[in-house]
């Protein structure tokens, strides 16, 4: 099995993201608890995994389904319930928001249940609410509300970026978040750490290398100094609020005076920085375009409030399903993941 093919199997990743959690935490009961699978299952692909690679990992056969083995009424009935309450939930994310309120089932189980009842993809699972709205009436949560407004065209911005522990390397971006009547032009500027998903943000007037410093300064270096981590690299596009000749760039000098590393996407590549990308596609749709229906705002501090609460549910709340979140949320994925840089940082002193 060739490498590219091995990397884009979802089985595999799975399965290698079950074995990488369980190193990272040196907890292998706590990993499988995580991901909801058995002890059992993690030693059969432990072993799978020794002896014949990762490869080995795939599923070699199908047996026939067994239903008896299917979820008890009551976890089918929850399942269907969040896929009308929460639309634009994949099955991944379904998982672990039940897992939340004491309800276990797989990514893969919740699929099946969906199969069953024509709710597997986004847009069916939006036909089922709109039914369920013009039979019963229902008012609408905020969530329904966002994932009715999605665009029907998903384009995932991504591109997978190394990255070796919390704070190895930063992604920074700018986003025009629209013209307020009585603000003018307001730009968030937008840090994400690329291993835990952890994400900072704040709210401008204008686009300049003060602007990008000042996120730095203000948010993110007071923030890793806190949880005594380093920041070595940050990632950003060649906007000329990010790049100009150091000793008369105010970004560049910043990073260069806190001996932070700079990288910079490819010319007519902003998939390179799609972490960033993502995070913004998640404002957009599960913040901004809610905050603007349910209230109008005048100055720039009341949306900078909203936005920092906002923020504390995405990093202290919210579950993600990236490559090292595993179902977590991004804080208790820096937090646990704090070991990992003090191994890397004890073995180069």
């Amino acid at each position: 099995m060739n490498h590219s093919s091995t990397n884009s199997n979802p089985i595999i990743k799975h399965r290698a993201g079950l074995l990488n959690l369980a190193q990272e935490l040196g907890n292998v009961s706590k990993a499988c608890k995580i991901m909801g699978v058995s002890r059992d299952t993690f030693y059969r692909y432990k072993e799978m995994a020794d002896n014949g690679g990762i490869g080995a990992l795939v599923n070699q056969s199908r047996r026939v389904p067994n239903l008896k083995n299917r979820v008890d009424e009551s976890t089918e009935q929850a399942v269907i319930q969040h896929a009308i309450d929460y639309p634009a939930h994949g099955q991944h994310r379904t998982s672990n928001e039940l897992r939340k309120v004491g309800i276990f089932v797989s990514g893969s189980g919740v699929r099946s249940i969906w199969l069953r009842h024509n709710l597997e993809n986004f847009n069916k699972r939006l036909k089922a609410l709109e039914a369920k709205v013009e039979a019963e009436g229902i008012l609408l949560s905020d969530e329904q509300i966002s994932a009715l407004e999605k665009k029907k065209l998903d384009d995932e911005a991504s591109g997978e970026i190394e990255t070796a522990h919390p704070g190895y390397l930063g992604s920074q971006d700018t986003f025009y978040v629209g013209h307020l009547k009585g603000v003018g032009r307001v730009y968030m500027q937008t840090f994400v750490d690329t291993y835990s998903k952890v994400a900072h943000a704040k709210l401008y007037n204008t686009k300049t290398p003060i602007t990008a410093a000042d996120l730095l300064n203000d948010k993110v270096l007071p923030f890793y100094q806190e949880h005594e981590l380093p920041m070595l690299r940050i990632l950003t596009d060649r906007g000329t609020e990010y790049c100009g000749k150091v000793e008369q760039h105010d970004y560049e000098l910043y990073l260069a005076i806190n001996d932070i590393d700079h990288t910079k996407t490819k010319a007519k590549s902003p998939q390179t920085n799609g972490i960033c990308e993502r995070f913004h596609k998640t404002i957009l749709q599960e913040f901004y375009q809610i905050a603007f229906r349910k209230k109008i705002y005048d100055n720039l501090e009341s949306l900078q409030a909203d936005l920092d609460d906002w923020l504390v549910y995405y990093n202290y709340e919210r579950t993600h399903q990236g490559k090292m979140c595993c179902g977590r949320t991004p804080m208790q994925t820096l937090t646990e993941g704090k070991s990992v840089w003090a191994q890397k940082n004890l073995a180069q002193i």
